[in-house]
């Protein structure tokens, strides 16, 4: 007997959806078959999923929980909100993992920075999660020395900025010495370069000029963090890495189509490079600055240009950007709107929750991608990238029993009244054509029909290791 039978529904499994039972023993995926065929076997609970899509639990490749908000003037960083609050919020959207990052400053021993991240996070996850390590600054060479147990006890990402983002954030990026004998490393023990790519120049002497001239408003925005400094800085950044043997990327929050070109060339040459993008940046333009509470739907990189709305949805469609993240930075809407300059607008918003929901609408509904094509951008592609899959990203047996079943008659107009994130939504009035009606971890229901049944202790977490297909050539 199972212990859960999920039956009726079109499961889109690794071969294509189509009308599938799936049985769950053990938080595991024992047995798919067809439409009625496990009955026989029986099962402590079975679940009608009739007229429903059955796919594999959402991951999130980029969270920020926890993470300093800085303000110009403050002395002390307000911090957005915990993974309890977070990962919540992901199980009512169907998203069962999130991978978050572990700030490694240079003056700290690694191996201390990652335990105070994992005991931050230990029993107050409901989903599960992993971490990149985030090198920040100049680099003491004690964190090369550590680099590689670090790689080696499950932390295979380690996150790079090429920028300071900010005026204010000075000590952000990471010298370009630095990258190359952080790559050296990686590319020795097997890890995965996360980066952060802008032209840290470019961008700096946009802010001097802008405050020169007087415009400063945040609606300025994408001319200072703007497509030549996405250019020029992942190209410098490809070119250093495909010059180091085995080295391999991962580019973050892609926004602009100098950015999707620049990967699409580098895997033209079969270099392993991987690029993923941010729902913000398929749905929102700079245009949208200009509206009332504008800075609600900013990110850094800033949001771009219809062109490169459009590129970055052509990267999608088997091209240059393999995965869909939210960059979540929660926090009150009070704290999204502090500031209205272009030098202290707060980064990131709250979208885990509608992620998998908009997707579907705007891949499935609106622009035809297949079920499957969906499912590879929301969750099976970064668990491949990640060093994840098959454990998850696949209703496959032997997989993590991450379910989800998402309802096509279940659309809506998001509000965040219904959200369980904090007090806004950037997706408000934004209609979505299906909606996650229950989500399952590791075989057991976190959300049914609206109701929370998880528990923080639920979240686990997921040592990783990055295959060596993903660091070999372009396998995404």
């Amino acid at each position: 007997m199972f212990d859960l039978i999920v039956t009726g529904g079109v499961a889109v499994l690794p071969s294509g959806a189509e009308p599938a039972d799936i049985g769950v023993s053990g938080g595991k995926i024992a047995a798919i078959g067809g439409p009625g065929s496990l009955a026989p076997v029986g099962a402590a609970r079975v679940v009608d999923a009739a007229g429903q899509i059955v796919i594999p639990g959402g991951l999130d490749p980029h969270i920020h929980c926890s993470s300093p908000i800085p303000f110009p003037g403050r002395n002390e960083d307000l911090l957005s909100a915990p993974p309890e609050q977070v990962s919540r919020a992901a199980l009512y959207g169907g998203t069962t993992t999130m991978l978050d990052f572990a700030l490694c400053p240079p003056d700290v021993p690694l191996q201390s920075s990652i335990e105070a991240r994992q005991r931050e996070w230990a029993g107050a996850c409901y989903t599960d999660y992993g971490f990149h390590l985030m090198l920040r600054g100049h680099q003491n060479p004690a964190v090369f020395n550590a680099l590689p147990e670090a790689v080696q006890s499950g932390h295979a990402t380690v996150k790079i900025f090429t920028t300071d983002i900010r005026p204010v954030n000075e000590g952000r990026m990471v010298k370009f010495g630095d990258i190359w004998e952080t790559l050296k490393v990686l590319a020795k023990v097997g890890g995965l370069a996360t980066i952060h790519a802008e032209d840290n120049d470019i961008v700096m002497h946009m802010y001097e000029k802008l405050i020169r001239e007087d415009r400063v408003g945040f609606e300025n925005m994408a001319e200072v963090h703007n497509t030549l400094s996405e250019d020029l800085s992942f190209n410098r950044v490809i070119r250093l890495a495909e010059n180091v043997e085995g080295a391999a990327l991962y580019m973050v929050h892609v926004s602009a189509a100098t950015g999707v070109a620049a990967i699409a060339a580098s895997r033209a040459r079969g270099f392993p490079i991987y690029g993923e993008t941010l729902h913000q940046y398929l749905l929102y333009t700079a245009e949208d600055y200009k509206k009332p509470n504008g800075q609600m739907f900013h990110t850094y990189p800033s949001i771009k240009h219809a062109e490169d709305q459009k590129a970055l949805w052509a990267g999608t469609n088997h091209g240059a950007i393999q995965a869909v993240a939210t960059d979540e930075v929660c926090c009150p809407l009070k704290i999204k709107l502090q500031g209205r300059r272009i030098d202290d607008t707060t980064g990131g918003n709250s979208g885990v929750e509608p992620r998998v929901a908009l997707m579907y609408t705007h891949m499935v509904t609106k622009r035809g991608y297949s079920l499957n094509e969906f499912v590879q951008l929301v969750s099976t592609n970064a668990a491949k990238i990640m060093g994840l899959y098959p454990k998850k990203g696949a209703l496959a047996v032997g997989s993590d029993a991450d379910i989800v079943l998402l309802d096509p008659r279940a659309g809506r107009t998001v509000k965040a009244a219904d959200l369980h994130e904090t007090d806004y939504t950037p997706w408000e009035g934004h209609e979505v054509t299906a909606w996650p009606t229950l989500t399952i971890l590791r075989g057991k229901i976190a959300v049914e029909n609206g109701q929370l049944l998880a528990t923080p202790q639920d979240g686990q977490f997921l040592p990783r290791k990055i295959p060596d297909e993903i660091r070999s050539r372009p396998a995404v």
